[in-house]
C-alpha cells in the first residue's frame, strides 16, 4: 500500500535540531561508523532536554542482555517539574534493531572498539542520539591530528589574505 502524497511530504520537512554535541569523543576517537537511534525516556526528560540541560562529557554505551544501554549521560531535572523527577545519570535504553545491536556487540568484543554518543537531536518531536563506533586514538595520532589542524587553518589564512 502507498502511502498519501500528504504524508510522504510530511516526512520529508521534519526539522533536525541539535540539543548536545560531544566534541570530545572526535579528539578521542577515530569515528568509524554512525548511526542513529532512538533513546528511551521517562518522565520530564523530554522536557529538561529540550530546554538544553544535557551533557555528553563521559557518557559511553554498553551493551546487556541484548539490549543497548546509554550510560554515564547527564540530563538534569527538569525545573517545573514534581518530586518523581528520575535520576540523572540513570541509564537509558537505546532503540535499535536487534540485528544491528549484535553486529555491533560483535565487533565491540572481536576488534576492540567502542560505542560513543556523539550527539542528541530532535527529529521532529523524537529524541534521537547519534552513536559513533569509534576505535582509540593514541598520543601521536592526537599529535599528528592536530598539526594538520594548525596547518589546514594557516593555509586558510594565506588563502584568505592573498585574495
Amino acid at each position: 500500500m502507498r502511502k498519501p502524497l500528504q504524508e510522504v511530504r510530511h516526512l520529508e520537512k521534519q526539522s533536525i535540531k541539535v540539543m548536545a554535541r560531544n566534541r570530545e569523543a572526535y579528539h578521542e576517537y577515530f569515528v568509524e561508523e554512525e548511526m542513529e537511534a532512538g533513546i528511551e525516556l521517562c518522565g520530564t526528560e523530554v522536557k529538561s532536554i529540550r530546554q538544553g540541560t544535557l551533557n555528553l562529557k563521559d557518557a559511553w554505551c554498553g551493551i546487556k542482555n541484548g539490549e543497548m544501554l546509554l550510560n554515564q549521560m547527564h540530563i538534569s531535572p527538569y525545573d517545573h517539574g514534581n518530586r518523581f523527577n528520575p535520576d540523572p545519570r540513570r541509564p537509558r535504553r537505546l532503540l535499535m534493531h536487534r540485528r544491528e545491536i549484535m553486529r555491533l556487540l560483535g565487533k565491540v568484543k572481536q576488534d576492540g572498539y567502542s560505542l560513543i554518543p556523539l550527539s542528541v537531536y530532535l527529529k521532529g518531536s523524537r529524541v534521537k542520539v547519534n552513536v559513533g563506533l569509534c576505535k582509540g586514538k593514541k598520543l601521536y595520532d592526537k599529535r599528528q591530528a592536530a598539526a594538520e589542524r594548525d596547518a589546514k587553518r594557516q593555509i586558510d589564512r594565506a588563502m584568505k589574505e592573498r585574495y
